[in-house]
């Protein structure tokens, strides 16, 4: 059976991806900032140790063996460019500790946890439409964020595809969650799909389906792709 860690599991694309991996009859933990059951992990990320406490406490849980990690769990909150500086920097830095460090961190966690069993492992990355983009005026932070996720996953993929750790990422345009609903309302609400060709922003389990097969069923010559899903709203 396959062990696999998803972050962000509680909700939106996270609690989707989680729940087809079950269907496929993997063996899934996930995380959240607060535990909601049983086979969730509470780990802030705004905390510094947090995504090293996610790790040992999910390799504990799953008797010493994760085999893929979905680095998903992410923040999404605008600051004005007129804010005060301390205000804009604290949002920057949270933003990117969440979103990119975090990340970051649990991938190191992971790829040494594959070399040291010499086993082959997979990273699936869900970064943003924003990456190649951009975002709004108020979301500097974020499209940097998930830039920096994209480069991250590249690096991966080139630096351990030999040694079998495959890493492959996905970039979302605007999904049917909680958080992108409140973005829509906050940018004039249908309005705002006047620039998605296929006429509707995507459904979490879209972006769940891509998740579960680069996770699971994506050759291994794919390592090291950027998966689009946005609607035809950006194409490259």
């Amino acid at each position: 059976m396959t062990n696999i860690l998803v972050t962000g599991s509680s909700r939106g694309i996270g609690q989707a991806i989680a729940d087809r991996l079950a269907d496929r009859d993997c063996n899934v933990m996930g995380h959240a900032t607060r535990a909601v059951d049983a086979r969730t992990i509470a780990a802030d990320f705004a905390d510094p140790p947090a995504p090293q406490m996610l790790w040992e406490e999910a390799l504990a849980r799953l008797d010493g063996q994760i085999d893929v990690l979905v680095n998903n769990a992410g923040l999404f909150e605008q600051i004005p460019l007129n804010a005060s500086d301390i205000e804009w920097l604290d949002r920057w830095e949270d933003t990117l500790r969440i979103n990119l460090t975090a990340a970051a961190q649990l991938s190191r966690f992971a790829v040494r946890h594959w070399q040291e069993r010499g086993a082959p492992g997979r990273l699936v990355h869900i970064s943003s439409r924003a990456a190649y983009r951009g975002d709004s005026p108020a979301h500097w932070h974020y499209a940097a964020a998930k830039g920096g996720m994209v480069s991250m996953h590249k690096t991966i993929a080139r630096a351990y595809a030999g040694e079998g750790i495959l890493s492959y990422a996905i970039t979302p345009g605007f999904t049917d969650t909680s958080m992108a609903g409140d973005y829509l309302e906050s940018r004039g609400g249908e309005g705002l799909l006047a620039d998605i060709p296929l006429g509707r922003v995507a459904e979490p389990e879209e972006i769940a389906d891509i998740a579960v097969f680069c996770a699971l069923d994506a050759p291994p010559s794919m390592t090291g792709a950027v998966i689009d899903a946005n609607g035809a709203s950006y194409v490259r």
